[in-house]
């Protein structure tokens, strides 16, 4: 689920400092490396307002993070010191030399971050993405659904040739995406919609509710309403005369994965669906093994992550109990202070932060803003099963072996299990190895390392989907 998972920010606003100098030294663009199971860099921009302040920023490239504001800086002499208090975090550092930073990032745990002084920030190689000319039309476009409530921004494709072709409607992962499902400089549903195009497909793909042209409020919806932004998007894509309205299908990546047998099992007219590391088993179990995962890319010992486990299960129960903040905070706390006195305080450090009281409550107001969501809420409570026992079209199912957003196994199990449930014949189920939750051919296989690699979909990804299509559509 394709939500920024941010293992550290930084956030640095105006300083004071003690010495012109070391001021003007400090002015410009400072690179450096943070390793958490694998390396991420993080990057620092320094500059005047105009009182003579200094103002400060950080991006963190590989996870997509930019301009991410600072606060509480101070220097003294030639150290520099930044506090971040709702995160709990700080960086020192020394002045080494005119070009060099050498210093320690912490939160919670310590981590080296020595940084470099340079000209400007390499750009990010992604050499998939699609540039014109193109072999076929490529049109930006906009519409409204029925009642125009909504309002929509899109990119449709469509080959060359004499139609009416086969078409599909791709649906983006979680989190507000735009049409290109961009992160980190990849766009993978323009790769997506590039390829399918060239092959024969017209391709839809739509910027998220709230999101570039689309209108909507993101932050108050749900996948229901996401659901029903994927129907109306289908009512414009049967609209065009392009398409072969007995060969219409939904690719779904991630949450769109889920939201794809929502409007299959509604909509009769669709003759397939592509599931793309879409959710099989109970979200709430999902969630579970995705965060044993992570922690394990982080390199995180298993014995803290066991540890974690149980705790987490009763905090899904709480939060599925609670109405609201207030009755989650009174439920939560006496089953944290119960964990936090029988297991080994390197643990809990490990897995939540939390080394005393203060960071206790930043744990829990963290858990706040997050799980208390209108998605949150319905995201957590979802079960996948429910609308995949009742789907009768085509089916393909594709999960990279490596993914550690949706574990591959347990959610291909999940559904085949439903398929099987449905009295549904016609599906393929594919674990394609050494892929990640992108689809990417991946290496230390992290959550941080989709920005590092160049590759956006790897070429057998693109060619299973692209075949089964040809085989089972065309």
């Amino acid at each position: 689920m394709l939500k920024k998972i941010i293992l550290f920010l930084i956030s640095c606003l105006s300083i004071k400092t003690s010495s012109s100098q070391t001021e003007s030294r400090l002015i410009g663009i400072w690179e450096g490396k943070i390793k958490v199971g694998t390396e991420i860099r993080a990057i620092f921009h320094f500059e005047r307002d105009s009182s003579g302040n200094i103002l400060g920023g950080m991006d963190s490239p590989d996870q997509g993070a930019k301009n991410i504001p600072c606060s509480d800086i101070r220097l003294i002499g030639d150290s520099i010191f930044l506090k971040i208090p709702s995160l709990n975090g700080s960086y020192a550092g020394l002045l080494a030399d005119s070009a060099t930073i050498n210093g320690r990032w912490k939160q919670g745990m310590s981590f080296n971050l020595n940084l470099k002084k340079v000209d400007k920030v390499a750009g990010l190689n992604r050499p998939q993405n699609p540039q014109p000319p193109f072999p076929y039309s490529s049109q930006d476009i906009e519409y409204d659904n029925a009642d125009r409530t909504m309002h929509y921004g899109a990119t449709i494709t469509i080959p060359q040739g004499k139609g009416p072709f086969p078409a599909v409607l791709l649906i983006t992962g979680s989190g507000p995406q735009n049409r290109d499902e961009e992160l980190m400089e990849h766009k993978p549903f323009a790769v997506l919609a590039d390829y399918l195009t060239r092959r024969g497909v017209v391709v839809l793909r739509v910027d998220d509710r709230g999101v570039g042209k689309s209108n909507g409020n993101f932050s108050k919806s749900t996948t229901a309403d996401f659901a029903v932004d994927a129907g109306n998007s289908l009512d414009y894509l049967k609209s065009r005369p392009e398409v072969n309205l007995k060969k219409i299908g939904l690719i779904g990546h991630s949450e769109g994965g889920m939201i794809a047998p929502m409007v299959a099992v509604k909509r009769k007219e669709i003759d397939f669906i592509i599931l793309l590391a879409g959710p099989g088993e109970k979200i709430s179990k999902l969630m579970e093994d995705q965060n044993a995962a992570l922690y394990r890319s982080a390199g995180i010992n298993e014995k803290a992550i066991q540890s974690f486990t149980p705790f987490f299960q009763k905090m899904i129960t709480i939060i599925n109990e609670s109405n609201d903040v207030s009755s989650f905070d009174k439920k939560i706390k006496p089953v944290l202070n119960e964990w936090r006195k029988n297991e080994p305080p390197a643990h809990v450090l490990a897995t939540t932060g939390i080394f005393n009281d203060s960071t206790q409550q930043i744990f829990i107001d963290a858990m706040n803003n997050t799980m208390f969501t209108p998605w949150f809420r319905y995201f957590i409570r979802f079960d996948p099963q429910i609308y995949l026992s009742q789907v009768h079209c085509k089916v393909l199912a594709l999960n990279g072996e490596k993914d550690i957003q949706v574990a591959s196994k347990p959610n291909l199990a999940a559904i085949k299990y439903a398929l099987q449930k449905a009295g549904n014949k016609k599906y393929e189920i594919v674990e394609i190895p050494k892929l990640n939750h992108l689809f990417q051919t991946c290496k230390a296989c992290t959550v941080t390392e989709y920005g590092q690699l160049e590759e956006t979909i790897s070429p057998v990804a693109l060619n299973l989907v692209g075949d089964w299509i040809d085989k089972n559509v065309k």
